[in-house]
């Protein structure tokens, strides 16, 4: 790995952790105690957060296209600005509207800065040996929830929700935009002298390219909405099966490790096995955790929390991969917007849902969650890659 590349990963890594820890983590441990501040019921804040993720997939394929074009530097950074201005705006919300506008504007970050953007930039400075880059990313950011569930609590417990914000605020504004900044401009690879398509010229896919990128939709948008519920909802989750709040946090906790040790093999593997094995054996281990979960309860906690974060942890790596190795770089970042539009939309959705689905029953949310699993997995199975 080059020095630039090295450097690159650190940073990218280091500023991915915080933005996740920041947004995407923070509703578990903050919703109730922010729906009461605002008088909202606490529904009315996972439906706000899905919104917030809504946004994602309106702005996500035009910021491809930037960042082909352009490289990732400035949406990177940009996102740092927009996270420290609306974690500010959701401690200083006292009022439904205002909670609305803060989630808006960190949608706005999510959308602008964390991990599809982070890959698109690193395709645009490495080109095909981004693949190492993107997986070096993830095995930094995959402590984000490791740090964030605990962390975000112990501030909720001493400083408030509001407090909790302000430093997360300060963490993207203070640590995250000047690395950013530190982040080359443009593009650092040769670029060809004579093109022959415009940069942002949509790239002709055939019949089977379409097919493939059908099937990777499906599994993106499903594997990406698990990931979300679970991300907003874990600790609860949990403790709806039987686990103590002590034991629902310590198996929550496992998830960044179980998360890293996945990326870490993956990363030993890299040029051995093709992406789509790896989506394949990431997929199939949600279903399995959540079998355990729901016949053991929660004496079951940790062992689904490491399966969970284990098969998270290689599917991230596998959302920035498998295009790059299917379709190549060009127009990356583009396809890479247009296949997460389902996703976002599963993201947006699935807090909310699953809040509903956990009113029911725990176990009634864990089946149909594995029920997505076994879909996705399927696709999975049926895609096949070029013969070339």
């Amino acid at each position: 790995m080059s020095f630039s590349l090295r450097r690159a990963v650190a940073t990218v890594g280091i500023t991915q952790t915080i933005g996740y820890a920041g947004s995407t983590y923070l509703p578990a441990s903050l919703a109730k105690p922010m729906a009461q501040a605002v008088g909202v019921p606490e529904s009315m804040v996972f439906l706000t957060f899905s919104g917030a993720l809504l946004l994602q997939a309106v702005i996500g394929p035009r910021l491809g296209r930037l960042v082909d074009a352009q490289g990732g530097r400035a949406p990177l950074s940009a996102a740092s600005a927009l996270f420290a201005l609306g974690l500010t705006l959701l401690a200083m919300a006292h009022r439904p509207w205002q909670l609305v506008v803060g989630w808006a504007v960190v949608g706005l970050a999510m959308g602008s800065g964390l991990y599809d953007i982070a890959f698109a930039g690193l395709v645009g400075w490495f080109g095909a040996e981004a693949r190492r880059g993107i997986t070096g990313v993830t095995l930094i950011a995959g402590f984000a929830s490791t740090i964030g569930w605990p962390l975000t609590a112990w501030l909720e417990h001493h400083v408030g929700w509001r407090g909790a914000c302000l430093f997360w605020a300060a963490a993207n504004g203070l640590i995250a935009l000047p690395l950013h900044l530190s982040l080359p401009r443009g593009g650092i690879r040769p670029k060809p002298e004579a093109p022959t398509t415009a940069p942002d010229a949509p790239a002709k896919d055939s019949a089977e390219d379409r097919w493939r990128m059908a099937l990777m939709a499906v599994a993106f948008a499903i594997l990406g909405g698990i990931g979300s519920a679970i991300s907003a909802h874990l600790p609860p989750l949990l403790m709806a099966t039987g686990a103590s709040a002590a034991a629902a946090v310590t198996a929550a906790a496992l998830v960044g490790p179980s998360q890293v040790a996945a990326r870490i093999a993956e990363f030993v593997l890299v040029r051995r096995i093709h992406p789509l094995i790896s989506g394949r054996v990431a997929v199939s281990l949600f279903p399995i955790g959540a079998a355990l979960l729901i016949l053991v309860g929660g004496a079951a906690a940790a062992p689904f929390a490491i399966l969970y974060g284990a098969g998270n942890g290689l599917f991230t790596i596998v959302r920035g991969t498998l295009p790059l190795a299917l379709f190549g770089e060009a127009g990356y970042g583009r396809r890479l917007g247009l296949l997460n539009i389902p996703n976002r939309l599963t993201q947006a959705a699935s807090p909310f849902l699953l809040s509903l689905l956990m009113a029911r029953s725990a176990n009634l949310a864990l089946e149909v969650l594995a029920g997505g699993a076994l879909i996705a997995l399927s696709a999975l199975l049926i895609m096949r890659r070029p013969a070339s």
